[in-house]
């Protein structure tokens, strides 16, 4: 097929090993990686240095490609959470006796070899790795030129557990950080069972358009807060600047504040600390209107809505009714995470039923929108399509299943 044919077949034969493994196997595995990316901590971020010497500080992927200590540690702490959850595989999910006799039971099995595109975020290595290795997939990596450097370091501390543990290392591989790499994962059909971008939605629009090899969609999150008109002025204000301001560049950070108009008195007041943080507002007319002047805040243009700022900025739009926020949302949304302040119950559960996005809030910031936060341990990525899984995907989202048939000797008339 290509030049990484080569490549792929030895990450197929070598993951059919990984199936046999026992989690207490797995665990040891997770845990010598845990610590020994703690112990690594100076190797690591020498290697993350020569990737950040090549980013201006002002792009909005530096903070992503960023490690320092508190973040390897975070990641080590992450990687010990997943040793803490059961074993995705073997799980029966069905299982009855037919009239003839066969037992029929359907049990949950790896999705083979799994294909992941990311670009600057180096603690992705880790996390896919985590929950490949304990859900029996191998791993065919494929990541970004301004992550290169700490990729293949990481990469190389995986490595050493495995060989520690006389572990096959062809299973987890890294392609060079090349055009024609991205070309043959997303034509490896025969050898890839399912790919998963993680980044812009350029990103996965164009790995999308062009794979041959089925795709999972994650990543992108164009979100929206809807401050009703019976919100709490102190809730909402907590809300909106965590929502904001906590990450700006992570997938799960705010784009756009939906206001009622009878709640743009309070309009000043609710993004003041917004604008101590730095954050670039761009106003609709009417809320542009009920704004003090300032120097962070500009009329808003129709294609601030529908952005995924990744940065410190956001949109605001001013609705009539809860009527106008719904519409707003599922014309603009990307289907990631979308949430509502209010005190008005019909409010809350008209919100929560009719959004469609991966998850709904309702009074809480869409910073938890995150595999840790809800108790999954790392994330391969969070999905905005319905097909196989949709929100955070962890360890029972990376497998399928088989039946699995036991007889007697029957046969069929």
């Amino acid at each position: 097929m290509t030049e990484y044919s080569q490549v792929f077949e030895s990450v197929q034969a070598s993951s059919r090993k990984l199936i046999g493994l026992s989690p207490e196997e797995v665990n040891e595995v997770l845990g010598d990686l845990a610590d020994l990316a703690e112990r690594e901590i100076p190797f690591l971020l020498e290697a993350n240095q020569q990737d950040l010497e090549r980013m201006e500080k002002n792009n909005p992927m530096y903070d992503r490609l960023l490690l320092n200590e508190e973040r390897i540690k975070g990641i080590a702490g992450e990687i010990r959470q997943v040793i803490t959850l059961p074993s995705p595989l073997q799980i029966q999910l069905e299982h009855k006796t037919l009239p003839n006799g066969l037992s029929l039971e359907k049990i949950t099995v790896p999705l083979g070899v799994v294909g992941i595109i990311y670009e600057a975020r180096p603690n992705v290595t880790f996390d896919v790795f985590s929950l490949a290795l304990k859900s029996g997939n191998g791993l065919v990596l494929k990541g970004g030129s301004d992550a290169d450097f700490s990729n293949r370091a990481i990469l190389q501390l995986i490595h050493r557990v495995l060989e520690k543990r006389g572990l096959p290392t062809e299973a987890f591989q890294l392609l060079p950080a090349d055009r024609a790499a991205t070309k043959a994962l997303l034509e490896a059909v025969g050898y890839v069972d399912v790919l998963i971008p993680r980044g812009s939605q350029g990103l996965i629009n164009f790995v999308r358009q062009n794979a041959k090899v089925p795709v999972i969609e994650t990543g992108a999150g164009i979100v929206h807060t809807y401050v009703d008109e019976s919100a709490d002025l102190e809730k909402a204000k907590a809300i909106i600047l965590n929502s904001k301001t906590r990450r700006p560049s992570v997938c799960n950070s705010l784009d756009c504040l939906i206001i009622h108009e009878s709640r743009l008195p309070e309009l000043n007041e609710l993004i003041s600390p917004l604008l101590e943080s730095g954050v670039q507002l761009f106003a609709d007319a009417a809320s542009f209107g009920s704004l003090s002047p300032h120097s962070q805040i500009a009329k808003a243009e129709e294609s601030h809505f529908g952005t995924e700022f990744l940065s410190l900025k956001m949109a605001i739009k001013t609705v009539k009714n809860l009527d106008e926020a719904l519409e707003h949302i599922a014309r603009y949304s990307s289907k990631h995470s979308e949430a509502i302040v209010s005190e008005n119950q019909t409010h809350i559960d008209r919100f929560l039923l009719e959004v469609d996005a991966a998850a709904v809030y309702a009074n809480a910031s869409t910073a938890f929108t995150d595999g840790a936060q809800f108790g999954l341990g790392a994330e391969i990525g969070i999905s905005t399509q319905k097909l196989h899984a949709r929100g955070p995907m962890a360890l029972r989202e990376l497998t399928s299943y088989k039946w699995v048939i036991r007889g007697s000797g029957q046969i069929r008339s």
